[in-house]
């Protein structure tokens, strides 16, 4: 608060001076952010590829390894494709099969939970999904 000749300010001048200093100093935010606004944002950094791109639990990892499953950049571009369409269609838990490959998928998380070739599927028995993609 500034004292002018010992007198103070009145509320009106208070008001004015606050209100023309947060205006200022969010203009000059908006300047320095380049103008985006959350919607911006918000667009950016859902639609970005590397967000759905998918990851592998602790224990597909492990099955991956003790299988001695390696994936080609192709099928896991085809893995992403199919957990895509299984979350287009609303599916949660989904079993997307590329090739002779199985793969237990959570769609929200974008992570595979279990993965196995189909040659070590007990009976081609899955359980716990509520759809099914084949690419």
């Amino acid at each position: 608060m500034k004292i002018q000749n010992n007198q103070f300010l009145s509320i009106e001048q208070l008001q004015d001076q606050y209100l023309n200093n947060n205006r200022s100093s969010r203009m000059q935010d908006d300047a320095s952010s380049g103008g985006l606004k959350f919607q911006d944002i918000l667009s950016q950094k859902t639609i970005r590829p590397e967000s759905h791109e998918v990851k592998f639990s602790k224990h597909a990892a492990s099955r991956l390894a003790d299988r001695n499953i390696e994936l080609t950049k192709d099928q896991v571009e085809r893995l992403n494709l199919g957990m895509a369409r299984a979350g287009a269609k609303g599916i949660n838990d989904s079993l997307v099969i590329v090739d002779s490959l199985a793969f237990i998928v959570n769609v929200p998380n974008n992570t595979v939970i279990t993965a196995m070739d189909q040659t070590d599927a007990d009976e081609n028995i899955y359980t716990n999904i509520d759809g099914a993609v084949i690419i």
